[in-house]
């Protein structure tokens, strides 16, 4: 959730067929044929009615409430005990792929409502080690559902300023929601500050955080949500600045999201907090290293002059927003699931998709306080070294022609 942003998450079905996918008994998929070329019209999706909305109880609402300061609470990691194969969770899939070798799964034939504890365990182990794992279709993924997978990975993070559902009893849900007469932000926010993770503020950020789409535009109508690698961005840095960067610490702010909540009259369910983390940490599963850092919370690194602070947070920023081998852009459908670790994971929402409704529900799990471990690793040299793949030359001096 960006600073006083309410998340644009959208539904974009596939780009060829009129639904992005039917069932064909569980969650196997079939592509379905596309609306007649006569009925396209360039750069316009038809918005859907919501007479009779079946999410009513889900729509967004702002309690005026007042909760203590966050305490550290014990976490135990569930996905240490997953099968580094994945086994348990891949027996019932019936296809997986990667998006590129950085960052992205998607899973087909896993039904998110019915796992077993062992399955729970592969699937955190596999959000540790992919970054963000995207599931289609998941109709049985109800909130309570989605809510108790959520509990079996961790105490669930209530959110002190953003939309929760109507329904009481679900304050740990974040709402994303914009109907068709809202207001274009394109203007509010520069595109390099959108990307954030989660609530980094908090003295144990989340780990495992799902979204699902309720409803939203149809394929065409934009809204494609990002995901960018900070195991792929620390992994970008050269020996000497990766040294440099793991002896220091940042300050990540609350501050801007409760005065934006402030202006718009709504309340503030916690008063605002600023914490200081590692700018590198380690993840407890993979023991990789990683970037902590993100565009939307970080207003300084301590210890060191503010024009060197600045410095590095603009170069951070835009290793974070440009790097494209360390992204992965997901087009959703309705009921489509990511599950994403908020650990190693900054992401960012696309705009262009005015005149439509979209609806969403996230759950995110506590974490462990956020630790660097000098003895851990780097993915990408990991990876080389068990691939047979050279690893990178980082010498920025050297010639080489560019290739389209």
């Amino acid at each position: 959730m960006a600073p006083s942003l309410e998340e644009p998450v959208i539904v974009s079905h596939s780009p060829f067929y009129e639904k992005p996918y039917l069932k064909d008994g569980g969650t196997n998929f079939v592509p379905t044929k596309s609306v007649s070329a006569f009925e396209y019209e360039p750069g316009h999706t038809a918005a859907e009615a919501h007479e009779h909305y079946e999410y009513e109880d889900l729509r967004p609402c702002f309690p005026a409430i007042h909760w203590e300061p966050l305490t550290e609470v014990p976490y135990h990691d569930k996905g240490i005990q997953g099968d580094p194969r994945f086994r348990h969770l891949l027996n019932a899939a019936t296809d997986i792929f990667d998006y590129n070798p950085k960052i992205g799964t998607e899973i087909h034939g896993v039904n998110l409502a019915n796992l077993t504890d062992p399955q729970k365990n592969d699937l955190a182990r596999l959000i540790a080690t992919r970054g963000v794992v995207f599931f289609r279709n998941q109709t049985d993924f109800h909130i309570d559902a989605q809510r108790e997978l959520g509990q079996y990975f961790g105490k669930l993070h209530k959110h002190a300023t953003t939309s929760v559902p109507k329904r009481p009893g679900l304050e740990d849900v974040h709402v994303v929601f914009t109907d068709a007469k809202a207001k274009d932000q394109r203007a509010v926010f520069a595109p390099t500050f959108l990307w954030h993770s989660d609530v980094t503020y908090e003295i144990q950020p989340p780990s495992y955080t799902s979204l699902k789409i309720l409803s939203g535009p149809p394929r065409g109508g934009g809204g494609d949500t990002l995901w960018a690698s900070q195991y792929a961005a620390y992994d970008l840095l050269s020996s000497s600045m990766q040294t440099y960067l793991e002896g220091l610490t940042a300050l990540h702010s609350a501050q801007m999201q409760a005065d934006g909540s402030i202006a718009a009259s709504r309340p503030v369910r916690r008063d605002p907090i600023v914490t200081e983390h590692p700018l590198v940490r380690t993840n407890p599963v993979t023991g990789w290293k990683s970037l902590f850092f993100n565009p939307g919370f970080v207003t300084s690194i301590v210890g060191i002059p503010k024009a060197e602070s600045d410095a590095i947070i603009r170069y951070l920023n835009e290793v974070i927003a440009t790097a494209q081998e360390t992204h992965v852009r997901f087009q959703w459908g309705k009921d489509d699931v990511a599950f994403w670790d908020n650990r190693v994971c900054n992401h960012s929402a696309s705009y262009g998709f005015a005149g439509h409704r979209r609806h969403a529900v996230r759950v995110a799990s506590h974490a462990e306080r956020p630790v660097f471990d000098p003895q851990g690793k780097s993915q990408e040299e990991e990876f080389n070294a068990r691939y047979g793949l050279p690893q990178v030359d980082k010498d920025g001096a050297r010639q080489s022609n560019y290739n389209d």
